[in-house]
């Protein structure tokens, strides 16, 4: 029986949409960063059979998590321009500032708020001074990054702390514990993802993110009130380095004044790889999370198939570059 002239066109309509759907995915970033690492896995996984062990993924899972959640607070602060290398340092301190007040006695409810607050200062700052002083995003959080760097060590005469208090036992629940068999803070990155896509895509504040990293001027022109924007985004990134301290100290048990250190530089690729675009504009948390596990699957792909780690930085700056280089080539078919 032959199709009605509206039937034939539903069906032509259903087609182009999923044509659509399956161009637009091809497009995607995202998709082609998780087509590489099912190859890395299935690769390595052939080399060193331990790679697809239950244990081993089970490792990789809880690894790329901290990476993962300040990668997810970094995209707001690249999609409206801007950038901070200074939150490995603010890790750092945010951590120590977390050990110290747990040891002093407080609740675990007041030090995980005093914790938030520290790294939301420290955001505030430099937000501040990107925004209302015009100052370039990476001289002031190259600035922040030693200055914060340096504070660490003195507030805690270079030493480790490993007693905290009467909120030591939820604190260690917290970092190193499971809810229905998934680790806690593997939960955190789910929820900050979903929050924060939500928040990028769904809110007045996520078009003004984008407005501001597609065209400042633009977007000053239009009355979006540009600078506290900006703020906002380096404040939300400080207090989500803080949460991640607080995850990582109670994983790791301790709180050590090299809490951090090259973190910066992990953060801001996994953005980048994810899909973020370092002129601005463009940027999912979702990316940023498949690209922290990237980073994670290589790490661990290279220790587990006897290969020299130091090699790590070169299949990284090879994604980086081949992310740069998708992106151009997007903007240029755009």
């Amino acid at each position: 029986m032959n199709k009605s002239p509206d039937a034939s066109n539903l069906d032509s309509v259903f087609n182009l949409s999923e044509r659509s759907k399956l161009g637009e995915m091809l497009r995607s970033q995202e998709f082609w960063i998780v087509v590489a690492v099912l190859i890395i896995g299935a690769v390595v996984g052939m080399i060193a059979p331990r790679f697809l062990t239950g244990a081993n993924m089970a490792n990789i899972l809880q690894n790329f998590c901290f990476t993962a959640l300040m990668a997810i607070g970094m995209t707001p602060v690249i999609m409206a321009g801007g950038i901070d290398i200074s939150v490995g340092s603010t890790l750092g301190l945010t951590g120590v500032m977390l050990g110290l007040f747990s040891a002093s006695g407080y609740p675990f409810a007041v030090v995980v708020l005093f914790v938030l607050l520290v790294g939301a200062f420290v955001g505030i700052v430099n937000g501040a001074l990107v925004s209302y002083l015009k100052l370039p995003p990476f001289i002031v959080t190259l600035g922040m990054m030693s200055l914060v760097r340096s504070q660490t060590l003195v507030v805690t005469n270079n030493q480790v702390v490993y007693d905290f208090g009467k909120a030591g036992d939820t604190l260690l629940a917290l970092g190193g514990g499971s809810f229905l068999g998934v680790p806690n803070v593997l939960w955190a990155v789910i929820v900050s993802a979903v929050v924060m896509q939500w928040l990028l895509s769904m809110t007045k504040w996520g078009r003004y993110v984008r407005a501001i990293g597609g065209n400042e001027n633009a977007a000053r022109l239009s009355g979006i009130p540009v600078d506290r924007v900006k703020v906002s985004t380096y404040a939300l990134l400080g207090a989500m380095t803080g949460m991640t301290a607080i995850f990582l100290v109670g994983w790791m048990g301790a709180a050590t004044n090299a809490l951090g250190q090259g973190q910066e530089l992990q953060v801001i690729a996994a953005t980048v790889i994810g899909g973020a675009n370092l002129l601005g504009g463009f940027g999912t948390s979702f990316g940023a999370v498949i690209g922290s596990v990237l980073i994670e699957v290589i790490r661990n792909a290279l220790l587990l198939a006897g290969v020299n780690p130091f090699w790590q930085g070169t299949f990284v700056g090879l994604f980086i570059l081949f992310a740069v280089l998708l992106e151009r080539f997007r903007s240029t078919r755009a």
